[in-house]
């Protein structure tokens, strides 16, 4: 079942908000900037705490990645 989440623009100032992401990942490792990428996704997730808020924001995040009957491309 997938909520009505909004995908639509939603940051208040987008381009602030990628200028202290790209800033964050100033100076780490590859494997670094994915563990900070991981734990940004925690904290967000920790803001949301809804179950099934989370799996549509994960059904939604990974449709890019699947073809059109869902395997993996």
């Amino acid at each position: 079942m997938e909520l009505n989440l909004n995908t639509h623009p939603n940051i208040i100032d987008p381009d602030t908000f990628y200028a202290t992401l790209v800033a964050a990942n100033e100076q780490l490792t590859l494997e670094q900037s994915a563990e900070l990428a991981m734990r940004l996704v925690f904290l967000l997730a920790n803001q949301i705490g809804d179950p099934q808020t989370l799996a549509n924001c994960i059904d939604i995040a990974r449709k890019p990645f699947t073809q059109s009957h869902g395997e993996p491309q």
